[in-house]
């Protein structure tokens, strides 16, 4: 089959519906994003082999059709909501309507072919939720901490008594996630490799194995892009504009952020790299970026090899 005849499809989620668009030859319509709309989403798809369904991020209306495709065994990808809006800039799409977006999608996927994700174990799928529950009891405690700061009298007991509930949730949570990693032979192999990184956490390795299971399997240019570490270049015409990263897995870019810091103090090889760009003139933000990009590539060898860190270790 050429590349006329592959077909691409773009999925607008909403918490109540689903906009399908089919690219060349053009198709749209419309289910419920519920059990009964998927299940006809899921038959239709199946009738049509797909190369590629494309879907945005959405905040997690699209867990469920994103699941169903990946055990349907069809090739989905879910995108950075601002790389679809550039893209559509640069075809000259302004107007936005679910429709319209679904189409984008669609042309999205026939033009850039996004890296499909994985099919995901149970095991896996139970790790991503245990690791993203922790993430929303931690986003609550800070809410009502910040609360807390300026809460009225008559309020701050209510409030203290919460906050004490969300510690004692938040320390039930992670001992759960330790002993199902204890519990699982592979994923235990993998947090002890990765633990075995200085400046590398128990927060920092459990996050990999839930939000990251391509670690292992892509080589480190593929590994940077797909986590968006990967510095981008902002230049036309004379102007040289400063090289950003953005885009990939914002949860594992966050606590690499943070591991790359520990590294940078206590991993002899991230601290003498850091060093070195610090004394050439880099800014600090920019040499923590390029080390967490050393430090993901650094991990990505680690799994893909299953041999721990040493002191005279390369990737």
């Amino acid at each position: 089959m050429n590349s006329l005849e592959e077909i691409f499809v773009g999925i607008d989620v909403s918490k109540a519906s689903l906009d399908v668009a089919v690219w060349q030859p053009e198709q749209s319509w419309q289910v419920g994003n519920d059990v009964e709309g998927i299940g006809k989403l899921l038959k239709r798809l199946k009738e049509l082999g797909p190369k590629l369904v494309v879907i945005e991020a959405t905040g997690g209306y699209e867990k469920l059709i994103v699941a169903e495709l990946v055990l349907a065994k069809v090739a989905v990808s879910v995108v950075n909501p601002k790389r679809v809006r550039d893209f559509a800039r640069s075809v000259g799409q302004l107007a936005k309507t679910d429709k319209i977006d679904a189409r984008i999608l669609a042309r999205f996927a026939q033009a850039v072919h996004p890296t499909p994700r994985p099919l995901r174990s149970e095991e896996e799928e139970r790790l991503s939720a245990l690791v993203s529950r922790r993430r929303q009891i931690i986003d609550m405690l800070t809410a009502e901490k910040n609360r807390l700061a300026t809460a009225h009298l008559t309020t701050r007991k209510r409030m203290e008594k919460h906050i004490a509930w969300l510690q004692e949730e938040l320390a039930d949570m992670e001992g759960e996630i330790d002993q199902f990693i204890q519990n699982t032979p592979l994923w235990k192999q993998k947090d002890e490799l990765l633990r075995s990184v200085p400046g590398v956490g128990e927060v920092t390795a459990y996050t990999l194995l839930a939000d990251l299971p391509e670690l292992g399997t892509l080589d480190r240019q593929g590994i940077a892009a797909l986590v968006g570490v990967a510095p981008l270049n902002k230049d036309s015409g004379i102007k040289r504009g400063k090289r950003r990263v953005f885009g990939g897995r914002e949860t594992v870019r966050n606590v690499l952020y943070m591991a790359a810091l520990s590294a940078a103090r206590f991993n002899p090889q991230i601290k003498t790299f850091y060093d070195r760009l610090i004394n050439a003139g880099k800014e600090k933000k920019v040499a923590i970026v390029a080390c967490m990009r050393k430090l993901l590539v650094m991990l990505n060898s680690i799994i893909r090899h299953r041999r721990s860190w040493q002191a005279n270790f390369h990737a």
